[in-house]
C-alpha cells in the first residue's frame, strides 16, 4: 500500500551549495520510492534528461549519481523515482528522506531520451524495466510528445506487480490531467509486464516483441523504421537486447546531434 508522506508549505531554505528542499516522499514498496524536490528558478531542462543529485557523504564531500527527471519539463517541482539498495553508498541514505530535507541538485540537465533525438514518425514506443520509467514518466506528462506522434505505447516490465504502481498510477491519472488530459486523448497505451510474479502478462519485452506477442496484444504491426521510434531505459542486458531489436528492424540509433529512429539512455540509478 502506498504511503505518502504530507506535504508542507514551508519550504525550509537551501543550507547546503546547489541543495534543493524535499516536499513529498511516497513509498511505494520495500525497495522503490519517489520523492520531489523544490526546482531551481534558473532550472530549465528537456522532458526525459537527468541531472546529478545526491547527499554529503560520511567524508564530507558530496556523493552523487545520476537521475533521470520523472516531473515534465513545466511542472513547478522535480520529481525523482528511485530504488533502495540497503548497502547502497547513495539509496541506503536517500530512502530515509523526509519532508525537508536537503538534496544536492547539481543543475546541468542531459541525456539522450528527448524528442529532438529522433525523426518524426508515427509511433513511439517507450521501453523500460524497473525505475527505467522515470524519464518516460517526464516524456509522458509533455504536450509535445502528442503533437508529434499519433500513438505512443509505454512498455514496462519488472519482477513482480506491485513494482509496476508508479507507473500504472500515472497512466492512469493522465486522462484526467487538467493540464495534459485533452493533448492525450486516446493516444496513450500502457503495456505492463512482470517476469517473477503472475500477472495478466508475463514475459520480458524483449521476447515479446521477438516473437510477435506485443504486436498481436496491441493489433499493431512490427517495428518499422518508417513509421516507428523506440526509447530504451533500462539495464545493461536490456538495453543490448533492444539495440539489437531496433537495429533488426532497420531502425538506427539517433543522438541529440543525430536525430534518428532510436536512443538508449545508460545513466540510471535502477
Amino acid at each position: 500500500m502506498t504511503e505518502q508522506s504530507p506535504v508542507t508549505t514551508e519550504k525550509a531554505k537551501p543550507v547546503l551549495p546547489d541543495a534543493q528542499t524535499v516536499t513529498s516522499v511516497t513509498h511505494y514498496t520495500d525497495h522503490l520510492f519517489s520523492f520531489r524536490l523544490t526546482r531551481p528558478q534558473s532550472l530549465r531542462f528537456r522532458s526525459g534528461e537527468f541531472v546529478m543529485i545526491g547527499l554529503m557523504g560520511d567524508n564530507g564531500k558530496p556523493l552523487l549519481r545520476a537521475y533521470s527527471i520523472a516531473s515534465p519539463s513545466w511542472d513547478e517541482e522535480l520529481e525523482f523515482y528511485s530504488i533502495k539498495v540497503q548497502d547502497g553508498p547513495l539509496t541506503s541514505k536517500l530512502q530515509h528522506l523526509k519532508v525537508g530535507d536537503q538534496v544536492i541538485l547539481r543543475p546541468k540537465p542531459v541525456g539522450t531520451l528527448v524528442l529532438d533525438a529522433l525523426l518524426p514518425a508515427k509511433r513511439m514506443y517507450f521501453i523500460a524495466t524497473g525505475t527505467g520509467i522515470a524519464p518516460f514518466a517526464s516524456l509522458m506528462r509533455d504536450p509535445d510528445l502528442y503533437e508529434r506522434y499519433d500513438e505512443v505505447i509505454m512498455c514496462h516490465t519488472t519482477r513482480e506487480v506491485d513494482e509496476l504502481k508508479y507507473g500504472a498510477d500515472l497512466v492512469a491519472s493522465l486522462a484526467d490531467d487538467p493540464l495534459i488530459g485533452e493533448f492525450i486523448g486516446d493516444k496513450l497505451r500502457y503495456y505492463p509486464t512482470t517476469t517473477r510474479e503472475e500477472s495478466p502478462k508475463m514475459g520480458r519485452m524483449t521476447t515479446l516483441l521477438k516473437d510477435g506477442t506485443l504486436a498481436s496484444d496491441l493489433g499493431l504491426p512490427p517495428l518499422n523504421s518508417e513509421t516507428d521510434r523506440v526509447m530504451i531505459c533500462g539495464s545493461i542486458g536490456l538495453n543490448n537486447d533492444m539495440k539489437a531489436i531496433c537495429e533488426a528492424a532497420g531502425l538506427t540509433e539517433g543522438s541529440n546531434s543525430s536525430p534518428a529512429e532510436y536512443v538508449v539512455e545508460k545513466a540510471f540509478v535502477g
